[in-house]
């Protein structure tokens, strides 16, 4: 079953809600190694910062300093898509 995306909903109205999201990176992450960090159980890990943001977020832009090399994780986050939409109501929560 295909994903139901919401079409109303575009990144540029975004608030970098998916980089609060915790991203294991796999075998094919081309990250560069300054946003690495290993997690309690030894995996690489994007740094999330002591506020929980994503140490790879340009702040001043409110999007990601490694979009082309962004973690198949990240890229797996469908604009609109269910996940999104979680993670955009999560920050409304906030």
């Amino acid at each position: 079953m295909d994903e139901v995306i919401d079409p109303s909903v575009h990144c540029e109205q975004c608030r970098a809600c998916c980089c609060r999201k915790e991203v294991m990176l796999l075998g094919d992450a081309r990250v560069p190694s300054h946003f690495i960090v290993l997690d309690a159980w030894g995996a690489e890990v994007l740094e999330r910062l002591d506020d929980g943001w994503c140490s790879a977020l340009d702040r001043q832009r409110l999007c990601c300093s490694i979009y082309s090399m962004r973690p198949q994780l990240c890229r797996d986050v469908r604009m609109g898509g269910a996940e999104c939409l979680a993670a955009r109501a999560g920050i409304d929560d906030d």
